[in-house]
């Protein structure tokens, strides 16, 4: 006996998403502003975007690795520094990086002028990453790097030691 089709059109209407400009939720990460567009919750936790200002000499975060997301980071306007590994990237508006698990990055901002990027979360949990990070920097306090690393571990992401140099002071 034949197995009837199964209908593939889903029974509820989706869900559709809509953030205008000034909506979402704001991360503030001591020098750099985030604004969650999509945390997951629309997308069956496929997908996170976020959109980030980042100020004038912000070093950013420490070189690192995710073991479970991929990452992607559109630039919008300003330019950002992307170091990957030994090589040094200047991404102006219109660049897009995409990082897979495993490849050691990290960006920064070297420039007099802020720097706005949009940035992709393959699945969403990094979003929550920068939930807590938040919590680290609440009251003007500065994340200490063991911190930082805690918080990295709770989404698979570890620092990316052997590409580890010293950095100048900064937030993010």
């Amino acid at each position: 006996m034949a197995e009837e089709p199964k209908s593939t059109a889903p029974t509820d209407r989706p869900t559709v998403s809509v953030v205008r400009p000034g909506e979402g939720e704001t991360i503030l990460l001591g020098t750099t502003r985030m604004r969650v567009l999509e945390d997951g919750s629309t997308t069956g936790h496929r997908l996170g975007i976020a959109e980030s200002v980042i100020a004038p000499h912000t070093p950013g975060p420490p070189q690192h690795r995710h073991a479970r997301h991929d990452e992607g980071f559109y630039v919008v306007s300003g330019t950002v520094r992307f170091t990957v590994g030994d090589e040094e990237h200047d991404a102006t508006a219109g660049t897009l990086v995409m990082v897979p698990p495993g490849a050691p990055h990290t960006f920064a901002n070297t420039t007099d002028r802020p720097a706005v990027m949009l940035s992709t979360f393959t699945p969403d949990l990094y979003v929550q990453y920068f939930r807590d990070l938040q919590n680290l920097f609440a009251g003007g306090r500065k994340p200490t790097p063991q911190a930082n690393v805690e918080v990295m571990d709770r989404y698979a992401t570890e620092p990316a030691t052997d590409y580890a140099r010293p950095r100048s002071g900064g937030d993010s």
